[in-house]
């Protein structure tokens, strides 16, 4: 066995040390003595050095790269809800609910934060079995400053793991938008994220069913957006259609607001996606270089073909573009390569496109901010896609491109499993908070305006 040291490679002291014995027994001259000798006293300090590198490898350390980069992400992450989801949705309703959307979003932050603490990440992370986690790891109470997550701490790994909760939450708000009550999405935020969020995460990220099944979910495409997705196209068909959905203005009130809410989602999602390779790394460096280049291409995508249909490219569609090829993307981060990324990007484009003007208008369902046209399609769209373009020597999986057709089988598997599970856990969940609080504002507070109405406050 030889040790490295700064790159060469350096004889252990037990063998230097037995040629010296030998060659002085052997009364060999005196250069080959002086020769073992120095060969002998420089093994000395390699195998002192060397020994707590071996070490290293059993006992996980903290790494402050890692470290630092994770902190980062985390920060990224929770920008993407607020200020980035709050400008987003606030945007692109109307004027009289801007703040309404901009509560939701914040009071949700607030809301999951305490949820995730209590029970949210024992439920996701802990132990357990193939459904749920366990309640070990609830109030956090066996956490310290010494506890890692790999080669970071562990409440840096938990918080991360918060903004993530957050955001699918708040995504689910945009389908119901301007005619929620307050009080009810609350109710369901809390419910949803302990019976339809931490089980899905337990079952891709934390060990559950579909992980050991090989279903592959980099970022959340099932997690976050299939989950955010479905849940929000059966929520906004339980509460029907807004008050004058086919006869009323319902065009967003100020798009610059919704540019930069994109435009901020667009910079936390490196936070997103890169961050979720928990390093410093090369895997971190090509999630991030694949999400620039299919958020890039969903924009394209869907400007030429708006640009094609209507005549004219809008503000609001190249950025719903852009957001569904870094939705689409999720899944696929950290398993497949630049060209996999483009071809990705543009079908995500393409299809959500498809499903936020065609689709919606044929079915007649109202998705207030197109949740499930964006998030629940091309999330879809991306973890097919996975299947196809995961490259072995990325991911340590190989798609279809490379031969393994069997794990498109594996992905839609987990999108279907997911589905079936969000769509009926809730309608079941805003059944019982309809019972209990009922869904729905009534007409005339919804003619008026939320701003007004649940929070007393509007935008001059």
């Amino acid at each position: 066995m030889r040790f490295a040291a700064n790159g060469a490679r350096v004889e252990p002291f037990c063998v230097t040390y037995l040629r010296f014995v030998v060659a002085l027994q052997g009364n060999r001259n005196m250069g080959q003595l002086l020769r073992w000798g120095l060969r002998a006293a420089v093994s000395v300090p390699t195998l002192i050095l060397a020994t707590p590198a071996l070490a290293e490898d059993a006992v996980p350390t903290l790494d402050s790269g890692d470290t630092a980069w994770m902190l980062t992400a985390t920060l990224l992450v929770l920008m993407m809800t607020i200020p980035g989801v709050a400008l987003f949705y606030g945007g692109m309703v109307r004027k009289k609910n801007v703040l309404s959307m901009a509560m939701q979003s914040f009071a949700i932050t607030c809301v999951i934060s305490v949820v995730w603490m209590v029970l949210g990440y024992s439920l996701s992370f802990g132990e357990g079995g193939w459904f749920y986690g366990d309640f070990s790891l609830a109030f956090l109470q066996h956490m310290t400053v010494d506890s890692l997550s790999g080669t970071f701490p562990e409440t840096i790994f938990m918080t991360f793991q918060m903004t993530f909760a957050i955001i699918t939450v708040a995504l689910i708000a945009g389908a119901v938008a301007e005619r929620m009550k307050f009080s009810a999405l609350m109710i369901f935020s809390v419910a949803f994220s302990l019976l339809v969020y931490a089980p899905i995460t337990h079952w891709v990220w934390g060990g559950g069913f579909l992980a050991t099944a090989g279903v592959l979910d980099f970022a959340g495409g099932t997690v976050v957006h299939i989950n955010s997705g479905v849940a929000g196209l059966v929520a906004c068909l339980m509460l029907r259609q807004r008050v004058g959905f086919r006869r009323e203005n319902m065009q967003p009130h100020n798009l610059v607001l919704s540019m930069i809410g994109a435009s901020l989602l667009w910079v936390g999602w490196f936070g997103f996606n890169a961050g979720s390779a928990v390093a410093a790394d090369g895997a971190a460096g090509m999630a991030m270089a694949v999400t620039q280049i299919a958020a890039a291409a969903g924009g394209v995508a869907w400007m030429l073909i708006e640009w094609g249909v209507a005549k004219k490219p809008s503000v609001l569609g190249i950025i719903s573009g852009a957001v569904a090829g870094l939705v689409a993307i999720t899944p696929a981060a950290g398993f497949v390569g630049p060209a996999g990324a483009l071809v990705i990007g543009l079908a995500a484009g393409a299809v959500s496109f498809i499903a936020c003007t065609w689709l919606k208008r044929r079915l007649g369902y109202d998705d207030s901010l197109d949740v499930f046209g964006i998030h629940g399609v091309a999330g879809i769209v991306g973890a097919i896609l996975t299947g196809v373009f995961a490259i072995k020597g990325i991911g340590g999986t190989a798609g279809a491109i490379e031969g393994n057709g069997y794990q498109v089988l594996l992905q839609l598997y987990g999108v279907a499993v997911t589905i079936a599970y969000t769509a009926v856990t809730t309608a079941v969940i805003l059944k019982i908070v309809d019972l209990l609080v009922g869904l729905r504002v009534d007409d005339e507070s919804e003619r008026e305006g939320l701003d007004i109405r649940a929070h007393g406050e509007s935008v001059a």
